[in-house]
């Protein structure tokens, strides 16, 4: 009943957003499904298995905060990113000198075999599941100052759109091992 509830809150929540026009009805349910399963798993493995917890349906599938969906959400943003901008070359950036927004996301980035290793030697998804929080909000806060598809240079525009790739990559990574499918499109 619970499953069902947190995919039905998903569809209203979704529908109030109007995000979906060109979806088919099996698409939407499918994502009403994901969505409802990662707010609700996401939101029980965020807590550490030594602290006690109250489950609130409602917080969990907010697509703003520590949830499921925000995280979901900025998968399907990077897919959308990476959609429009074609296919990442595989280039050499050793001319680039990264900002404080690129290396801040790069340092997020390296930092992921560390927290893989330490979660599954404490016995911790929270700690897999905090990271990603963590990673999210650098990410959208790197896409914000950072514009990708104004920057002229074409090389900076690459390793952006590459760093984009990553992380995108890692959050889909570490979601499935939290047992969470992340969408492509929401």
């Amino acid at each position: 009943d619970l499953i069902a509830d947190m995919s039905n809150t998903a569809k209203e929540i979704t529908e109030e957003l109007g995000k979906l026009d060109g979806s088919t009805e099996e698409e939407k349910e499918e994502l009403y499904r994901q969505l409802g399963n990662g707010a609700l798993k996401y939101y029980l493995l965020k807590v550490d298995p030594l602290k006690r917890m109250m489950f609130d349906p409602k917080e969990s599938i907010d697509f703003n905060g520590n949830t499921g969906p925000f995280i979901q959400y900025a998968h399907a943003r990077i897919c959308s990113l990476l959609r429009r901008g074609g296919e990442v070359t595989n280039q050499n950036f050793d001319e680039i000198e990264p900002g404080i927004e690129e290396l801040t996301l790069i340092h997020r980035i390296y930092d992921f075999p560390a927290i893989i290793k330490e979660a599954g030697e404490n016995y911790s998804p929270a700690l897999l599941a905090n990271y990603l929080f963590d990673l999210v909000k650098t990410f959208n806060y790197f896409y914000q100052t950072q514009p990708i598809f104004k920057e002229q240079d074409e090389l900076i525009k690459q390793f952006r759109l590459q760093l984009a790739q990553t992380t995108g990559n890692i959050i889909n990574r570490a979601m499935r091992l939290l047992g969470v499918e992340c969408p492509e499109r929401m």
